[in-house]
C-alpha cells in the first residue's frame, strides 16, 4: 500500500511540456510535445515510482495549482474553456 501521496507537476516550456513526478522517497521527469502527451509521461513515471495503485493518490498540478491543471488539462483534452464569470 502507498504511503503518502504523489504529485505530478507540469510546466510550460515552449511548445514542450516538463512533467516531474515525486513520491516521499523519488522524484522523476520528462519533456513531452503537449499536456496530453506530458499527462501520459506522468502515468508512466507514476508507474515506474510506485507500481502498485493500491492506495496510490495522485495530486496533478500546474505550476503548484491543481485547479490550473484540471482546466488546462480540460481544455487541451475536449476543449473546454473556462466561462467568464464562473
Amino acid at each position: 500500500m502507498a504511503s503518502g501521496h504523489i504529485t505530478a507537476n507540469y510546466l510550460p516550456e515552449g511548445d514542450d511540456w516538463l512533467v516531474t513526478v515525486t513520491t516521499d522517497a523519488d522524484q522523476r521527469s520528462a519533456r513531452a510535445p503537449g499536456l496530453i502527451a506530458a499527462r501520459d509521461q506522468a502515468d508512466q513515471l507514476i508507474e515506474q515510482l510506485a507500481p502498485s495503485s493500491v492506495g496510490r493518490i495522485v495530486i496533478h498540478l500546474l505550476d503548484g495549482d491543481g485547479f490550473a491543471f484540471t482546466t488546462a488539462y480540460l481544455q487541451a483534452r475536449h476543449g473546454v474553456t473556462a466561462q467568464p464569470g464562473r
